[in-house]
């Protein structure tokens, strides 16, 4: 499935994946629902659940042919982050904690101000990293020995 290539690039997205967002445009206006997939060179988002399309697949050997009902990406444009103590759509601004951390506040006509949490399937790896011990991992013998002694001048290389 292709889409034309986005005219001008979102540089700094405010919406996320797993974020509750209320459909402004469209056939879907006015409901809400969980952002699936984003799409950062097309400025499009998947909301699960909406924007269905019937797509006709040809059947091919590997699997069964038929008219399959799917999600269609919608533009970035055409969703808002719903406030989480209001429950209406608002603009999404960010903000410095007295402590120095940046947080997604809601912001606009009828906002609360209140802060927007991350998701939390953002703190969850799509590709977990490995755990094993490979061929050319360093031996933790190896990386504890201490090489140089700043007292004593030990191991200090010659330039």
């Amino acid at each position: 499935m292709g889409w034309k290539a986005a005219q001008k690039i979102i540089q700094t997205w405010k919406i996320l994946r797993g974020d509750n967002v209320m459909i402004i445009r469209g056939k879907d206006k006015g409901e809400t629902g969980i952002i699936k997939r984003v799409f950062r060179s097309q400025n499009r988002v998947i909301v699960g659940g909406k924007n269905l399309v019937k797509k006709h697949v040809k059947q091919t050997q590997g699997n069964a042919g038929g008219i399959f009902t799917m999600e269609a990406p919608l533009h970035v444009s055409n969703v808002q982050i719903v406030d989480p103590v209001t429950g209406n759509p608002c603009k999404v601004g960010t903000k410095y904690l007295e402590d120095g951390t940046k947080v997604r506040v809601s912001r606009g006509i009828g906002a609360s101000g209140s802060i927007i949490p991350r998701p939390e399937i953002l703190k969850l790896r799509r590709h977990p990293r490995p755990n094993y011990v490979g061929p050319k991992d360093t031996p933790m013998d190896v990386v504890l020995e201490k090489t140089y002694d700043a007292k004593t001048g030990i191991g200090m290389p010659d330039l």
